[in-house]
C-alpha cells in the first residue's frame, strides 16, 4: 500500500487490496511515508484504523475513503492509467508541475489565504515565463490543440 500513496492518481483494478502489512508481521505499520501520507488522504481516523489493525480493504472501499480515485475492470486499468497519463502529458509540462507542487504544498499550508496566496504566485509565474495562455487562445480559434513551448 505504501508505493502508490506517493503517487498523484491512484486508479484501482476491482481487485486490488490494501493493507498495512508492517504491523501483522511484527513490525511497525509505518514506513515510507503512510504516516504522512495516508492520513491526509484518507483522515485520521481511517488511517489509525487500517495501519494499526491491518486490516486489508477492497478498492470498493478504497475509493469510498478516497484513497483511489476510482474503481476499474481488472483487464481495464492500465489502459485507463495510460489514458490519463497521456491526457495530462499533453498539457503544458510547466503548468503540470507547478500544479502538483502546490497541490502538496498546500497540504502544509496553515490557512486558505496561505493557499491562494501560494496558487496566485505560481499562476503568475507561468503566466509570466510561457506563452501558454496566448498559445491556448490561438489554438482554441483555431480549433486545434495548443502546442506548448516550454
Amino acid at each position: 500500500m505504501c508505493l502508490p500513496l506517493g503517487a498523484d492518481v491512484r486508479i484501482a483494478s476491482e481487485s486490488a487490496c490494501f493493507r498495512s502489512a508492517g504491523v501483522t508481521n511484527g513490525l511497525s505499520g509505518t514506513e515510507l511515508g503512510v504516516s504522512f501520507l495516508l492520513p491526509r488522504l484518507i483522515g485520521a481516523s481511517r488511517a489509525n484504523e487500517m495501519i494499526l489493525s491491518g486490516r486489508e480493504i477492497g478498492a470498493v472501499e478504497a475509493e469510498r475513503f478516497g484513497l483511489v480515485s476510482r474503481v476499474v475492470p481488472d483487464d481495464r486499468v492500465v489502459d485507463e492509467a495510460l489514458d490519463l497519463a497521456e491526457q495530462i502529458a499533453g498539457y503544458s509540462t510547466h503548468g503540470v508541475a507547478m500544479t502538483k507542487k502546490v497541490l502538496w504544498s498546500s497540504l502544509e499550508c496553515g490557512s486558505l489565504t496561505a493557499a491562494i496566496d501560494l496558487e496566485n504566485r505560481n499562476q503568475l509565474m507561468v503566466r509570466m515565463l510561457t506563452k501558454n495562455l496566448e498559445e491556448v487562445i490561438r489554438a482554441r480559434r483555431e480549433k486545434r490543440k495548443p502546442v506548448y513551448q516550454d
